[in-house]
């Protein structure tokens, strides 16, 4: 199954509205986190992409383990099932304004769709090492998916 193409001005319009039905007051079908969480969730990936300084890389270990095990559940084609673990630099424990979080995961879907298929094709990422223009468009179409799913657009 493929995804729709992130990068093009429909599919990230479509993404859009989806987060514009969300309110302060939407409730998780599953999972524990609350909207505004769910939101500054979203943006790490991203974050990882824009704001790389705020996170430490892994180690050569941690890296090889997540380039042989993580990445293909990743950036694959096949959604994520319900309740799945995370990793930590994902994990909001704390209260975020609802607001703020909207417009920042907005602000990032944009630019990534500007900086387009040529910024992103064999970049770095921050976890898996070099990433093709199909596994970055799986990986962030299918987390946003997920996480709207989650709270019901």
């Amino acid at each position: 199954m493929a995804f729709p193409n992130i990068f093009s001005a429909d599919a990230t319009s479509a993404m859009v509205d989806r987060i514009q039905k969300l309110t302060p007051d939407t409730q998780p079908q599953w999972g524990k986190m609350n909207v505004s969480q769910m939101l500054a969730h979203c943006c790490v990936t991203y974050q990882y992409v824009y704001e790389p300084q705020k996170f430490k890389k892994p180690n050569f270990l941690m890296s090889w383990v997540l380039k042989k095990f993580v990445k293909e559940s990743v950036c694959n084609e096949v959604p994520y099932k319900k309740n799945t673990g995370t990793a930590p630099d994902f994990i909001i424990k704390d209260e975020r304004d609802f607001n703020t979080e909207k417009q920042r995961l907005i602000s990032f879907i944009t630019k990534a769709q500007q900086d387009g298929a040529s910024f992103f094709e064999g970049k770095e990422s921050h976890s898996f090492g070099k990433l093709t223009l199909q596994e970055w468009n799986n990986m962030f179409y299918k987390h946003l998916d997920h996480h709207l799913s989650q709270f019901g657009v």
